[in-house]
């Protein structure tokens, strides 16, 4: 059978139908807008003066808290912030150490620097990307304070063997959640698993309000001084001026909490359908030639897919290009991208360590840099979003664009 001209040269695309927009919106989100607007409570403080009006903020407070079994739920500006605020409740100090996987957005790493604490580079597993509990001992001293398990595209990171390493350095856990809103690690909800969980509601995400963030903990002690960070230091049950450590204004407004409650009625039939898709994909690549889909832990009991992962295999990467191969599934309609660069290796990261600490570190993270260089290629989530079609379109891409490497 002849091969199909690519679409590069020639020849017809795989696919000319957009996939969905993001976000997906509609009249629920512009009436709570709309409440918030003529009720005159825009922000994240301040009495409620219409008995007609409810306050969107803690009603999203509540009702986030509830869909990750949470005791306490604090939010935020952003996602960086909330973790940023969660080392600091977990009494993260400046010129402590935290562990970071390295195949993570730069906000895990940054938003310790930012408060003076040193990210320690701990390589992932080979077939899920995610923080490997077994490597992080190593990389553990005196000055190590907490563990940042990142839950990278919505998989869970294996919590149960964090937390007994953390236990056993008497490390905090804080879970970096940021794409893994929903998603489960042993019938447990993440974001309550470890001391302190965070959460970004920025604009790509599956749950979104275009920035935000959240902090779940099951510790009322953490969420009080998180609260307390968020707020300009004060206390819940003092007085407007009493401040009782030195924070920042970290509030949400009531109309990101409103589009959050809106956003809210929609992402359970969002994660169906991107499961069912992840599915299909999944089986409609698994076993073609120089494609390897990523490894699934079976303690995973529910994922996110924040981003469909798969990865070149080794034996064909030498002689294809990733960057060449995106550049052809994309002239075929299909967007893939090429995903992060490891944060060991990125010269902010890698110079903002070496003004806090006044050496050079380096971190040897093998299989991030191989990751990041050579295999893994991304799908957002709102390409999950599309119907079955689309997903044989993928399928179809990939395999087309692999028959002519060869």
């Amino acid at each position: 059978m002849a091969k199909s001209t690519l679409a590069l040269d020639g020849g017809a695309p795989v696919r000319t139908e957009p996939f969905p927009a993001w976000p997906v919106f509609g009249e629920l989100e512009e009436q709570l807008i709309l409440d918030v607007v003529r009720s005159g409570k825009w922000g994240g403080t301040g009495a409620v003066h219409s008995p007609e009006y409810t306050a969107k903020l803690p009603e999203m407070e509540q009702r986030f808290a509830e869909l990750h079994e949470a005791a306490y739920a604090i939010s935020c500006v952003n996602g960086t912030v909330a973790i940023t605020v969660a080392l600091q409740a977990a009494g993260v100090r400046p010129g402590d150490e935290v562990i970071v996987p390295p195949y993570t957005f730069i906000a895990s790493a940054a938003a310790a620097l930012a408060y003076g604490a040193i990210p320690v580079f701990v390589d992932v597993e080979e077939d899920t990307l995610l923080l490997d509990p077994e490597k992080i001992a190593a990389a553990v001293t005196p000055k190590t304070k907490a563990i940042i398990a990142v839950h990278i595209a919505g998989a869970p990171a294996n919590m149960s063997r964090i937390r007994e390493v953390a236990a056993a350095h008497k490390l905090r856990v804080i879970e970096d959640a940021a794409q893994a809103v929903g998603a489960r690690w042993e019938g447990r909800s993440v974001g309550a698993i470890g001391d302190l969980g965070t959460f970004s509601l920025q604009s790509s995400k599956n749950l979104n309000s275009g920035e935000g963030g959240i902090i779940l903990t099951n510790n009322e002690e953490l969420a009080d001084i998180a609260w307390s960070l968020c707020n300009v230091g004060r206390s819940r049950s003092g007085g407007w001026y009493q401040h009782d450590r030195i924070g920042q204004n970290y509030r949400m407004t009531e109309f990101q909490a409103a589009i959050v409650l809106a956003q809210m009625t929609r992402l359970e039939a969002q994660m169906q359908r991107r499961e069912a898709n992840a599915v299909l994909l999944t089986g409609l690549l698994t076993g073609m030639d120089g494609i390897r889909v990523m490894g699934a832990d079976a303690r995973i009991t529910r994922h996110a897919h924040h981003l469909y992962m798969f990865r070149l295999t080794p034996d064909v990467t030498d002689r294809i290009d990733k960057g060449e191969f995106i550049r052809r599934v994309n002239a075929e309609g299909i967007p893939v991208s090429a995903g992060y660069v490891p944060l060991n290796c990125n010269d902010a990261i890698v110079k903002a360590t070496q003004d806090l600490t006044g050496e050079a570190r380096t971190y040897a993270c093998p299989i991030s840099e191989r990751a990041s260089e050579r295999e893994v290629v991304w799908l957002s989530q709102n390409v999950l979003l599309a119907d079955e079609q689309a997903m044989h379109d993928i399928a179809a891409a990939v395999r087309k664009v692999m028959a002519s490497f060869s």
